[in-house]
């Protein structure tokens, strides 16, 4: 269950980002995002929004959020 959830919040995190100009904007946003979704499932929020803030910055380069 929780993996499908943090699964979904990362595909949203990346469709969220392609919304962003610049790899700042996306950081900021994929942070938010991650620690949200880190307490909502009673995860460690300052890991969710490293791990969110990671997700936003190199989703460009990856070419997710064209």
């Amino acid at each position: 269950m929780r993996k499908s959830i943090l699964i979904s919040a990362f595909v949203s995190v990346a469709a969220l980002a392609g919304c962003m100009q610049t790899d700042g904007e996306r950081a900021l946003a994929g942070a938010a995002a991650g620690a949200v979704v880190a307490d909502a499932t009673d995860n460690n929020v300052l890991t969710g929004a490293a791990l969110g803030a990671l997700a936003g910055t190199y989703c460009d380069d990856a070419g997710v959020c064209r």
